[in-house]
Order: C-alpha cells, then structure tokens, then sequence
C-alpha cells in the first residue's frame, strides 16, 4: 500500500480570510494618511520656526547685538534679519503670536527680540491644526525655546 502524503499549502478558507484582512485595510488607511502627513507637516513646521528663534537667539550672543525674529502670520512667513523663510504649514493651519506689546507692528506681524545676554521678550507661537496643537515657547528670561505638542 502507497502512503498518502500531504502537500503543504493553504486552503480555501485561509486565503478568503487573508483577502478579507487586505481589503479592510484598503478600506481604512488610504483616508488617515492626509492626517498623519499634515501632523508631520506640523511638527516640521514648529520645529523650523524653533530653530529660527534659536538661531536668532545665537546671534544675539555672538554679536553682542539684539536679534529679532519676525512673524507675518497671514504670508506664513518669518524674517531674521530681512531674510524671509517661508513656513510649510498644511493648508488650514491657524497661528497664533503672543509677545510683548511693543514687538506687536500690526495685526497679524509681530516679533520675538533677543538680547545679547540670551534674555528675550518673551513670547509664544501656536500652531493649531485641526486637533492638533504645537507651542513654540520662548522664556523672557532665560530666551530658551521650547517645543510642547
């Protein structure tokens, strides 16, 4: 008598379940990825704008002269030194500039002053899209930038 031998592979019922698994998985990430590239677009953009403010703040140490980071929140746009870098922000992205009244130029262009000693005015940048928030914060102080998501 001859043996029966099994053949190694899968039945019909396996490969159903592993198409069912693959086809809700195309039904529900293809709509979170415009989220989770806004939220990297987010972050990118807070961490850009705390690096202007600390090289900003460098300067002001450096030189021995006061350092101004300008913030144009309709253009999104922020000037160091009449050099203007644009922020990429995700299309609905709302900031909000809180300093010193008298860095305060217009409605919506406002500033962060450094001082040769590393003191600032002070200040913080928001970042808010949909219900995601970044705070850029700036110590009067000290002038140290922080980051809080």
């Amino acid at each position: 008598m001859h043996a029966i031998r099994k053949t190694a592979g899968f039945t019909l019922l396996e490969l159903l379940v592993v198409v069912a698994i693959a086809g809700l998985m195309l039904a529900v990430i293809p709509p979170m990825l415009p989220n989770v590239i806004a939220n990297a677009q987010l972050k990118a953009a807070a961490r850009e704008l705390a690096a202007g403010l600390k090289g900003a703040r460098e300067h002001a140490v450096i030189s021995g002269e006061e350092s101004v980071l300008r913030l144009d929140m309709d253009e999104r746009i922020y000037f160091i030194k009449d050099a203007g870098r644009k922020l990429a922000l995700p299309g609905e992205t709302d900031l909000t500039l809180i300093t010193a009244g008298s860095e305060q130029s217009a409605e919506k262009i406002g500033a962060i002053r450094f001082f040769p000693d590393g003191s600032s005015t002070g200040g913080q940048i928001k970042l808010h899209h949909r219900q995601l928030d970044y705070l850029v914060d700036v110590n009067w102080l000290t002038g140290r930038v922080r980051i809080y998501p």
